[in-house]
């Protein structure tokens, strides 16, 4: 019988979940109304302790999409975003017909590089054009340049829509992910910290955002006895089953987050005396990252017999182990390849020689004891 799927990074129930799903069913709210979503979207508030309001919806990507349309892009606007993301950061941008500008990384914390971000608008704006937003992104739960992103954007009056998809729990000096952008979002699919197995939230400044999202997460139905729509309105909202889920999850965040930490400290001590292996690490005090997922770096020209990241996750494969290259940079992308990039090959580079290992919270000791005796088997 062959070993069990040891997944990157799958659900994690807490155990309180089916109670607030009963609720929802006892009371007979199976819809996108309820307690549940009331309480769940304070429950993310209090959490981020930032005096922010939160919008619980289907998912991050509809997030980002409202995000945009808050923002006032349009047609024919340009919109920058880091180049190293999942689609869904980018995407969004293609639905309001504004064009993507994509932005290299930089080394340290893998995220938005200041300096091509800074020559992209300088550019931009020299052919006519002053960009309408910048998407940025804590990849992998570290937190970007924060503070040095935030000055540029402000020298040209550029808001920040900040994708925290895979962030929540992350903070910079103290302060949580989520909060550090003019709007923000996050994911709860189901590889994430916690899952509402398939959800999303937007975290706006103001009641009056808030109410604004949830008229267009709604299909913009206007204040009448029947249905009067004078917005393009969207089917975004989150259902109240599904926030039951994410109530119960909240319970767990903390300890889900430590448990991935704890799985990033397992990675960093099976690899430290490997050469040519390099786990990717925060090491600011100011950054504190969740480690989502744990990545490394693999340099054939130090491994032994010259062992690439490609040979590593066959490897794991065949032992019935997930593992996945890091995201393919979106300038990369052939939906994308057309669009704008600046910046150099920091993106690229990560991504060939880049690979996510299983970091989820729910893996047990025999689950990391096969993925050591298989990786110590191939590089010891």
């Amino acid at each position: 019988m062959s070993n069990p799927k040891i997944w990157l990074s799958s659900p994690h129930m807490g155990g309180s979940e089916l109670n607030y799903i009963q609720d929802a069913f006892d009371s007979n709210w199976i819809a996108p109304f309820g307690a549940n979503i009331t309480e769940f979207e304070h429950d993310l508030e209090k959490y981020l302790s930032h005096g922010v309001f939160v919008t619980a919806l289907s998912s991050a990507t509809a997030a980002i999409h409202l995000g945009l349309i808050l923002l006032n892009v349009k047609p024919g606007d340009a919109v920058i975003c880091q180049s190293l993301t999942f689609s869904a950061s980018a995407n969004p941008i293609l639905y309001q017909g504004a064009a993507p500008i994509f932005i290299d990384s930089e080394s340290q914390t893998w995220n938005l590089c200041p300096i091509a971000l800074e020559n992209a608008i300088v550019d931009t704006i020299n052919k006519g054009l002053v960009p309408k937003a910048i998407i940025t992104v804590h990849l992998y739960g570290t937190p970007y340049k924060i503070d040095e992103v935030r000055a540029v954007a402000n020298k040209y009056n550029i808001p920040i829509l900040e994708d925290s998809a895979e962030a929540l729990g992350s903070s910079y000096k103290g302060q949580k992910c989520g909060t550090f952008g003019d709007i923000s979002v996050f994911s709860f699919n189901g590889n994430k910290i916690i899952t509402t197995s398939g959800g999303g939230a937007i975290i706006t400044s103001s009641q009056q955002l808030k109410k604004k999202t949830q008229f267009l997460a709604s299909q913009a139905k206007d204040e009448a006895p029947h249905y009067q729509h004078s917005e393009l309105g969207f089917n975004y909202q989150m259902s109240n089953i599904c926030a039951g889920i994410g109530r119960g999850q909240m319970k767990v965040l903390d300890k889900h987050i430590a448990l991935r930490r704890a799985m990033h400290d397992f990675y960093v001590s099976l690899f430290e005396n490997i050469p040519g292996i390099t786990v990717f690490s925060t090491t600011d005090p100011d950054y504190f990252s969740n480690y989502w997922l744990t990545s490394i770096l693999v340099d054939p020209a130090k491994t032994k017999n010259g062992i690439d990241k490609e040979t590593i996750r066959l490897t794991l494969l065949d032992s019935n182990i997930e593992c996945r290259p890091l995201w393919k940079p979106m300038h990369l992308q052939p939906l994308y390849k057309n669009y704008p990039f600046y910046g150099g090959k920091t993106a690229e580079t990560l991504f060939e020689n880049g690979l996510s290992l299983p970091s989820g919270s729910n893996l047990s000791d025999a689950d990391r004891e096969r993925i050591q005796i298989c990786i110590l088997n191939l590089l010891s």
